[in-house]
């Protein structure tokens, strides 16, 4: 008799917030997406297939829920002072050359698709292949994104590949390097 695929669901939870916080940029909204997920998650649990990676099935429902929520809303409400967002949390002091805040600001100007890509293959760990099965595309597709995402991080931030990468942050480290992993 093996396992009920619901006693992992709880292990996914910082991992699914982080992506929901990466794709929304709001707290609230992400904590509420993730609550969503695991209530889709848990009320089809039966369409879950034994043998697949239950992580992956869970950013794949938390990816489409993301993507219906913005297709119904008919406006959106941005916080272009960052006045709110300010409020949420409070920004740590790095020790490196580049800022997290610079890092924040040029990884919000890239295109969803872009930022995406760099989440689930940099900073989650995802494999080109599972992050193309979740976002539904051509891996090829995941890996132009990817690429392209990474340049323009690159390019906004004014990095070259001489210059030191003095960073305390291993997420960050995982988007702008490429690597695919979280570096230990």
């Amino acid at each position: 008799m093996s396992e009920d695929p619901r006693n992992e669901l709880v292990e996914h939870l910082p991992a699914l917030r982080a992506f929901a916080l990466s794709l929304t940029r709001n707290g609230a909204t992400a904590d509420d997406m993730v609550q969503d997920t695991v209530v889709k998650a848990w009320t089809n649990i039966d369409k879950f297939k034994p043998g697949t990676k239950m992580r992956a099935w869970l950013f794949t429902i938390l990816r489409n829920t993301y993507y219906s929520s913005r297709r119904k809303l008919n406006r959106e409400v941005a916080d272009v002072d960052g006045v709110f967002t300010a409020t949420l949390s409070v920004k740590p002091e790095h020790d490196g050359r580049m800022q997290l805040s610079d890092f924040k600001q040029a990884f919000e100007l890239l295109p969803d698709e872009q930022r995406e890509a760099l989440i689930l293959v940099g900073a989650s760990g995802f494999s080109y292949e599972e992050a193309a099965d979740m976002c539904g595309v051509a891996v090829g597709t995941v890996k132009s994104r990817a690429n392209r995402g990474r340049a323009k991080l690159t390019e906004l931030l004014h990095l070259d590949e001489e210059g030191p990468m003095e960073l305390t942050d291993r997420a960050t480290m995982a988007v702008i390097s490429g690597a695919g992993t979280v570096p230990q």
